[in-house]
């Protein structure tokens, strides 16, 4: 196993942990980030308007798309650090 892959397994660990809960933008980011690092770009249809947390989720997958899942993982593992940290 690779260490970055280590590492995003750890940050996903960590994130159950952080003291605070962070806000929506940021819970927002971290699912897109360890989303595009788990499975790649997303698929499949947006959810329908009355879903408003299903579509802000896909609308911020969706906005990964075409990244690395190397460099979204990066980034998950980043965006933990600096939870742990704040």
């Amino acid at each position: 196993m690779s260490d970055l892959i280590r590492c995003f397994q750890t940050a996903a660990e960590d994130s159950k942990k952080l003291g605070q809960r962070p806000d929506n933008d940021t819970l927002l980011k971290l699912y897109a980030c360890f989303k595009q690092g788990e499975h790649g770009d997303i698929e499949g249809k947006r959810p329908g308007f009355t879903d408003l947390v299903g579509r802000a989720k896909y609308d911020a997958w969706a906005k990964l798309k075409g990244t690395p899942q190397e460099t979204a993982m990066q980034q998950y593992i980043d965006l933990i650090e600096s939870l742990k940290s704040a």
